[in-house]
């Protein structure tokens, strides 16, 4: 079993800075390829950004590619997400995930996803 904790949401300003955190426990952390999703409110959850089990591949959403930055450091179980140059539309309860599955294939599909964390709210205001 994986257990997934995400922290560092919280509020920022447009144009600021947040870094999220998602630490695991039990399973090896360092097979599992992890995902970031988001859901606003009123909206469905969407893919955010993946980082393979090994850290080599990543994959971004659109909408913040070249604000957003996953990174991971598997001795310390866990994942990062930076996010910078924030906008208001970027509020939401952001969620990590994982997948046992190591192959790299449909990482944006939430359904490959096996263990999901609580969530972390980050405001942005304008």
């Amino acid at each position: 079993q994986v257990q997934l904790v995400e922290s560092g949401g919280g509020l920022a300003q447009a144009g600021g800075s947040l870094r999220l955190s998602c630490v695991s426990s039990g399973r090896t952390f360092s097979s599992l390829n992890i995902g970031w999703f988001r859901q606003a409110p009123g909206k469905e959850r969407e893919f955010v950004a993946a980082i393979k089990w090994n850290g080599i591949s990543t994959d971004y959403a659109d909408s913040v590619k070249g604000r957003f930055t996953v990174s991971r450091e598997n001795a310390k179980n866990t994942v990062y997400l930076q996010m910078n140059s924030l906008k208001p539309e970027d509020t939401a309860v952001y969620y990590c995930a994982a997948e046992k599955d190591f192959t790299w294939y449909a990482v944006r599909t939430q359904t490959r996803y096996d263990y999901w964390g609580q969530g972390t709210q980050v405001t942005v205001s304008s």
